[in-house]
């Protein structure tokens, strides 16, 4: 079943758990995710980021996703992460998104606000939920070798926060506290003071960068208002490294439906691992 990302996390901030949404860029994770899910009761968010969404082609991912979902029982969403223009997030509501993520964090904040309510009116006239972002989250999803340097000064600020919530009306807030995209030597620091008072504003909180963030820390972000967290890096390696060790082990072998089930089936084990962190297990 498909729905909206607004559905659910209002389904999620009574039940106070999160919602994983998790990034894919070939058609096995998409698979591994939603197997994942339905097998763990889960309600879940599918999403892709400009790269991949280019990469498999707006339609082919919206077509996978739906055409899977309808033989599931649980609840699923459809999510483009990231977004950076107003062109971008067309082309995904167009293919049949249910969700999108608007970044104008790089943009002075007028700019941010304009262009997030160019996006809100878009995507609400045609059932869409939005999220917006505030305090810049860096990094790339890949396993970096150096420690994690995240400047405090892009880090969200409350107070800015509120207003942006109020001037845009966004459906969901996507907030910096030390969170970075990618996993790194370090785990981040998460300032999870400046967390709470984000978190009294009301709006569900979307954490990005959940690859490599223990499980007590994600556990204490949902407690203090994220609905959903965002897992890309994880899931690529484990789709990778299985992928090349299965080549690696039969040069031989050219038929790939005989080796891709088994990144099918690690995408589905991180997939479950975090849904059990995240509580919405026995939640769709």
């Amino acid at each position: 079943m498909i729905f909206t990302t607004k559905e659910l996390f209002i389904r999620a901030a009574i039940g106070n758990y999160a919602i994983g949404a998790f990034n894919v860029s070939t058609p096995e994770a998409i698979r591994g995710v939603l197997e994942a899910a339905e097998e763990l009761n889960s309600p879940v968010i599918i999403e892709t980021s400009e790269g991949e969404m280019g990469y498999m082609g707006s339609k082919v991912v919206a077509d996978i996703v739906r055409g899977l979902a309808t033989d599931l029982s649980i609840p699923v969403a459809l999510h483009l992460d990231h977004g950076q223009s107003l062109d971008s997030v067309k082309k995904a509501i167009g293919a049949g998104y249910t969700s999108v993520h608007i970044d104008g964090s790089a943009l002075e904040y007028d700019e941010n606000v304009a262009l997030t309510k160019q996006v809100m009116e878009y995507a609400h006239d045609r059932g869409v939920t939005v999220e917006g972002e505030l305090g810049h989250i860096g990094g790339v999803s890949e396993i970096h070798t150096e420690s994690s340097k995240i400047e405090p000064s892009t880090y969200t600020d409350p107070e800015m926060a509120k207003f942006f919530v109020e001037e845009t009306g966004i459906d969901v807030l996507a907030s910096s506290i030390g969170n970075v995209h990618g996993i790194y030597k370090n785990e981040p620091e998460l300032d999870f003071d400046r967390l709470k008072k984000i978190g009294k504003i009301g709006v569900p909180l979307s954490f990005h960068g959940g690859s490599g963030i223990s499980e007590v820390n994600i556990k204490k972000a949902i407690s203090l208002g994220v609905t959903k967290v965002n897992v890309n890096t994880e899931l690529r390696v484990a789709y990778t490294e299985t992928l090349r060790r299965e080549l690696i082990a039969d040069t031989e072998v050219e038929i790939p439906y005989k080796y891709l089930p088994k990144t099918i089936a690690a995408v589905k084990k991180v997939v479950k691992e975090k849904i059990k962190i995240f509580g919405s297990e026995n939640k769709a």
